[in-house]
């Protein structure tokens, strides 16, 4: 069974570490937040200029005034910064970022990715993505693993315009977590309930299969 985005959000966290200073864009990347382990001291960065994010607020903790890059009402935690956006890039840039997380359309076996424009469909930019891909070295995707139509996200090559190139090592989907390296997709671990078959059935460029792949654990 296909993970939710709430499960996404609670296989990413599995990867922060302990002292991270971590980005999260917008879409499923946001959800991390309520899921850092206990215990885990992790600085949740935000384009906008806040560091320090916390959990998405109850009806009774909102502020309105506190936003993240993805106009989400959201909490800060104890010595958190704010600070505006040209410094919160001046962090990005200058590689002080130690994890991004990133939502995609299209990631490729060389670690590409493709997530700011559709041809046909109205953009008014791609926002901080490009300047997130390349200031970070530790970049996950989390996606779903096709599009609506069937068609697969992760594939040979990229068709869609590009945000950065060779940047991206790990991808998170509905259905499986994946290592790209040496230029082809490594399976490492699938979605509970999910058969290894259908997904090879639904990643377009190649994927490596171990002899044997578990299931992803949440406890």
């Amino acid at each position: 069974m296909a993970l939710t985005r709430e499960q996404l959000a609670m296989r990413v966290a599995q990867e922060l570490k302990d002292g991270d200073y971590v980005n999260l864009g917008i879409g499923i990347p946001t959800l991390v937040a309520n899921y850092v382990p206990e215990g885990m001291a992790v600085m949740l960065q935000s384009e906008n200029g806040l560091l320090g994010m916390g959990p998405f607020p109850t009806e009774e903790t909102v502020d309105p005034d506190m936003i993240n890059a993805g106009k989400q009402t959201v909490t800060a935690i104890p010595g958190a910064a704010i600070f505006d956006s040209a410094q919160s890039f001046a962090m990005i840039r200058g590689g002080h970022v130690d994890l991004t997380v990133l939502g995609a359309f299209e990631v490729d076996v060389q670690g590409n990715i493709a997530s700011w424009m559709i041809p046909g469909k109205l953009v008014k930019g791609m926002g901080g993505a490009m300047d997130l891909v390349a200031g970070a070295d530790n970049i996950i995707v989390t996606m779903t693993h096709a599009d609506r139509h069937g068609n697969s996200k992760l594939l040979s090559n990229c068709t869609l315009p590009l945000t950065g190139a060779n940047c991206i090592s790990k991808v998170v989907t509905d259905l499986a977590y994946i290592e790209i390296r040496d230029g082809r997709f490594h399976l490492l671990e699938r979605a509970p309930g999910v058969s290894v078959e259908e997904i090879i059935e639904k990643t377009a460029g190649e994927l490596v299969v171990p002899e044997h792949v578990p299931e992803m654990r949440f406890e």
